[in-house]
């Protein structure tokens, strides 16, 4: 169970990487039905840390508080000449198995301490070829907004560590706890795409408010059997133009997209109604149980059973 998280704050945190994690896991949402975490900030000397904008930050709790947290957390910050204290408590958690998650250039610290040996990792999309080359033993894949590989988490820039923070809580907590969350942050429970969608290129024609009528529309009518053509014809586009440009703008494909609102859907209808499966594979357009708990092994490596009873009495 996720209970106690610790933030590491380093010499030169980013503030903004820094609070995303705050956000997340530092306020008490029972109120509203969310979670509360047993919060913690810690760094190796107790007392004033310089961030990267040039003010300090009081941090009164050494790195001892995190030897039994569930989940360690390391936002950006100066990726050089990293304190060998914080590498410890990193390998300590990742040992024990402990949750260890990085927002952007924090990925650097859990290379250091050696976690992302063999793990697939990611990091802000300015960083990866340096990553990539610094250390090789890891695989870095710049186009994702964030890797989870076996409870070790790296993140992207910035909002990527929200994403990132939200998957986390979805795969302890359940979907619907996830989506309180979300819901207090106002941001989207779960982004589909990667950081492609972030590198600088030309500006193009369109963006991705242009397909928001069709994906509306396409979530409204997640049990019907939705085909390219349906949609383009929805979209006023040819089929070939609305594949094209709805990848370029959404970050994925269509049918990828909406298998994974499909998945979503499926989550918070499992753990919210006594609804049978084939009945929820039904109303998401899964078609039969058996199609459903393929791709629920596929992407959330669960059943559909096994995720409703380890969720669904959570609900109130």
């Amino acid at each position: 169970m996720l209970k106690k998280i610790v933030l590491l704050a380093l010499p030169g945190v980013a503030p903004f990487e820094f609070g995303v994690v705050c956000e997340v896991f530092g306020i008490d949402r029972s109120d509203m039905g969310g979670p509360s975490f047993d919060f913690t900030i810690a760094t190796a000397t107790p007392g004033p840390v310089r961030t990267s904008l040039g003010f300090d930050m009081m941090i009164e709790n050494g790195l001892e508080s995190a030897a039994d947290a569930d989940l360690i957390a390391v936002p950006a910050h100066e990726f050089d000449n990293i304190d060998e204290a914080y590498l410890e408590v990193i390998r300590a958690a990742e040992a024990r198995g402990a949750w260890v998650l990085s927002v952007c250039s924090g990925a650097f610290a859990l290379a250091e301490a050696g976690i992302l040996d063999g793990r697939r990792s990611t990091t802000h999309w300015m960083h990866t070829d340096r990553l990539a080359a610094r250390f090789p033993a890891t695989t870095v894949d710049p186009d994702v907004l964030f890797i989870e590989d076996d409870r070790v988490v790296t993140s992207a820039g910035t909002a990527a560590g929200i994403d990132a923070a939200l998957h986390i809580v979805r795969k302890e907590l359940g979907a619907a706890v996830a989506n309180v969350v979300a819901r207090r942050m106002v941001v989207p429970p779960q982004r589909d795409g990667g950081q492609s969608q972030y590198i600088a290129f030309p500006i193009q024609e369109n963006c991705a408010d242009s397909f928001a009528e069709v994906a509306e529309w396409m979530l409204e009518n997640l049990r019907e059997n939705l085909t390219i053509e349906q949609l383009a014809r929805k979209a006023l586009m040819s089929s070939r133009t609305f594949a094209r440009r709805f990848r370029a703008d959404m970050g994925t494909t269509p049918a990828a997209w909406l298998n994974r609102q499909r998945i979503i859907r499926a989550q918070l209808l499992l753990e919210t109604t006594d609804l049978p499966l084939e009945t929820v594979a039904a109303e998401t357009g899964f078609g039969a149980a058996a199609v459903m708990r393929h791709h629920f092994l596929r992407v959330l490596q669960t059943t559909p059973t096994a995720y409703r009873r380890t969720f669904g009495e959570r609900v109130a």
